[in-house]
């Protein structure tokens, strides 16, 4: 019983750490996108907030799961704080032209995607919920925050003009629930967050 008390922690701890190291990525990808259309800092902070929090606290009011997660958890404040402000002034300071930020913003976002996609079907199926569901809210969890960067820039968000991206998030959640029971929760979540940055990455790579 110890045993496996101390590996739903070690799960539970580890879901918690991707979440950390996400939010921070999507608010890096946040403030670069901030830095292209000239924001200044707290705009590029403000837009770092809805990025990388929309698209789980869409998630955990469908799950009925409330405080939601950055309120439970204000670490996630002090992880996209510094990470936003340190991300828009490395973009400041780099060399003038759009293609090196553009590249890494791409990049980020992909790490983001299936890192959130990921969290997300983990922490639907820990509520319960039917795993086609599971599958919808992760790929909620992973789009959303990107969606509501790119609307309050401007832009026209990846999900509706990329056909790949939502299909990428669906099938690399699928993947892990399938993989999951066979080779382990560790395994399933490394394999299919390979696979989803391989995907992601192959895809930016044939529209470059």
């Amino acid at each position: 019983m110890t045993a496996l008390s101390d590996l739903g922690q070690e799960l539970a701890t580890l879901i918690l750490m991707l979440g950390y190291l996400a939010s921070a990525v999507l608010a890096a990808s946040a403030a670069l996108q901030g830095v292209r259309h000239g924001f200044d800092p707290f705009g590029a902070t403000v837009l770092a907030f809805a990025t990388a929090l929309g698209g789980g606290t869409l998630r955990d009011l469908f799950l009925g799961r409330t405080p939601v997660f950055w309120i439970a958890d204000p670490t996630y404040l002090a992880v996209i704080i510094p990470v936003a402000l340190l991300a828009y002034l490395a973009a400041r300071r780099m060399p003038s032209g759009e293609g090196q930020r553009l590249r890494l913003l791409l990049r980020l976002d992909a790490v983001g995607l299936a890192l959130f996609t990921l969290v997300g079907v983990r922490i639907a199926q820990d509520a319960g919920a039917h795993w086609i569901i599971a599958i919808v809210l992760g790929c909620i969890t992973g789009t959303v925050g990107g969606m509501i960067r790119d609307v309050l820039c401007n832009v026209a968000p990846a999900i509706l003009r990329e056909d790949l991206y939502a299909t990428i998030s669906l099938a690399g959640g699928a993947l892990y629930l399938v993989l999951d029971p066979v080779i382990g929760t560790q395994a399933a979540l490394a394999v299919s967050f390979t696979a989803m940055m391989a995907a992601r990455l192959v895809t930016l790579a044939r529209k470059a």
